[in-house]
């Protein structure tokens, strides 16, 4: 049964929807044509998603508006939901025809900057790093060309790119005004060197501890326990001394 919403929707913007094949794009799509809306736990539940805004995310860069709001959950919580924005501004042409990611793409960006995450810079096992766009495909799409451009890419890890997500989410150029080069000083794209993120007048430093340096970070944990701060409180109260 379709949403009665739907039927208001002009015939060319559902006859392009009905033509996306991408899974989870097409899942989030066919949703809401169906039922008006999708929330992030029928994204969970019902179709296994366990990041939602990712598939959203999928749905956008097929170039289809998808705004949020927020609606009650099953335990009386406020959760997000999704539905379709103006139809108008879709980019069905621009957006569509996005690079696949290949095994060869991500061959040469190891080959370029070695296997390892760009935002903790940090080796990670080859098959965990995910291949990204530097400028969010909604913003920019993809530089038309026979060959990707590996300049425009870069590899994260699982958690690196799920934080990147979640502040391009929350961006409003990503949201709204679609500028490249406010983009191209980003920290998410260039995190060695940035005048921003996410527009906000904020500086981070991403850093793991890994082998035998996991004693000098429990070393650093417990220290900031005896002193009743947090880890972020106190290694800044250090590096303050230093500096």
């Amino acid at each position: 049964m379709t949403d009665p919403m739907a039927k208001k929707l002009p015939k060319e913007f559902i006859r392009k929807c009905g033509k996306i094949t991408a899974k989870r794009a097409k899942t989030v799509v066919d949703h809401i044509l169906k039922h008006g809306h999708i929330t992030t736990q029928e994204l969970k539940d019902r179709y296994g998603y366990n990041h939602p805004p990712r598939a959203i995310r999928d749905a956008k860069e097929q170039g289809i508006p998808i705004e949020m709001f927020r609606v009650e959950g099953n335990d009386g919580r406020k959760i997000a939901a999704y539905r379709f924005g103006d139809p108008s501004k879709s980019r069905f042409g621009r957006l569509s025809g996005r690079t696949a990611l290949t095994k060869e793409l991500k061959t040469k960006l190891i080959l370029l900057h070695g296997a390892k995450c760009e935002i903790h810079c940090q080796p990670f096992p080859e098959r965990e790093l995910q291949i990204d766009h530097r400028v969010p495909f909604e913003v920019f799409g993809d530089t038309p060309s026979v060959e990707a451009d590996v300049d425009d890419f870069m590899l994260l890890s699982p958690s690196a790119n799920r934080a990147k997500s979640w502040s391009w989410e929350h961006c409003d150029n990503w949201l709204a005004k679609k500028d490249r080069a406010m983009c191209m000083t980003c920290y998410w794209a260039f995190p060695g060197a940035y005048s921003h993120i996410a527009m906000k007048q904020v500086r981070r430093l991403d850093i793991m501890w890994s082998g035998a340096e996991v004693r000098t970070y429990d070393r650093l944990r417990c220290n900031a326990k005896k002193n009743h701060q947090d880890m972020p409180s106190y290694v800044k109260e250090i590096l303050r001394k230093l500096v």
